[in-house]
Parts: structure tokens; sequence; C-alpha cells
């Protein structure tokens, strides 16, 4: 399986458009090859080089088997459309939050989950999400950008 951006590469600056600097709105994101046995998708996505540790910047899980990409800007929503939804990010809130280091480059993980089962549970963190998907990960694929407000 492979995660990618029409944004921005693996490694790559973030554009403005996806951080605090400009709408904050969630970057696209698509994938490929999924294992078989799909039944759905959760996806996290986390600043790796903050001084107080990893902070999560989103959640969404139950991403149909069907779909090989999040659209740019998924609504701020529990239920921003069908099945999928989506959990509080680092500061509480639910929904995307783009990067806004307040120093530095910072590195931005996307990491994408297949998993054996669509979760019938709400998830209202990372950690519940990581609890709830412990034993049904068929594949995860990882997708890296980064940010700093200069340059």
């Amino acid at each position: 399986m492979k995660l990618a951006s029409p944004a921005f590469g693996n490694g790559e600056r973030m554009p403005d458009k996806y951080t605090c600097r400009g709408e904050e709105v969630s970057p696209p994101l698509a994938w490929t090859d999924p294992p078989e046995g799909t039944a759905s998708f959760a996806l996290v996505a986390e600043d790796l080089d903050t001084p107080i540790g990893v902070l999560t910047h989103w959640v969404v899980y139950n991403i149909p088997s069907e779909w090989n990409e999040l659209p740019e800007a998924l609504p701020r929503a529990k239920a921003p459309g069908g099945r999928v939804r989506q959990g509080r990010n680092g500061v509480f809130r639910t929904g995307y939050m783009g990067p806004c280091p307040p120093w530095g480059e910072h590195r931005y993980l996307f990491r994408l989950y297949a998993l054996d089962t669509q979760l019938d549970t709400v998830i209202g963190s990372k950690r519940g999400l990581m609890k709830a998907i412990r034993d049904h990960v068929l594949a995860e694929s990882e997708l890296t950008g980064t940010y700093s407000k200069r340059g």
C-alpha cells in the first residue's frame, strides 16, 4: 500500500494552504494497492518534533474500503460525510489541525492503516484509535511533510 498527496511529495514542504499561515484545510491524500480483505481505513497525522513530544494533528477512521483518497478540506466534524468519522486532535478539537510550529522545521507524519474491520465504537482520540485497531491492521503506509514558518 502506498500513501501520497498531490499537494506535496514525501519529505517535502507542505504548502501554506494546509497550515496556520493559510486556510488550514486538510490536504488531499490518495493511496494505492490496499491489501485484500480491507474493510476500512484509518489515518493519523502527527507532528514529530514538538518540545513536548508527538502532537496529534488529525484522527480519521471508518474510511470506506472502496475509497482510495481523502479530499482536500475534509469538514471539521465528527461525521464529515458517509461513514467517515473524525476524532480529536492534540488540542482537543475535532478534525484536522494544520502545522504551525513556533520555531524551526517540523516533520508531519501521515500514517494510513488498512483494517480488516469497520469500527463500531466512537473514537475520541489517537490513543483510543490505536487501542481499537490493535488486532485489525492489515497494512500501513506513511507520508511525511515538513513545515517551517520561514521559507
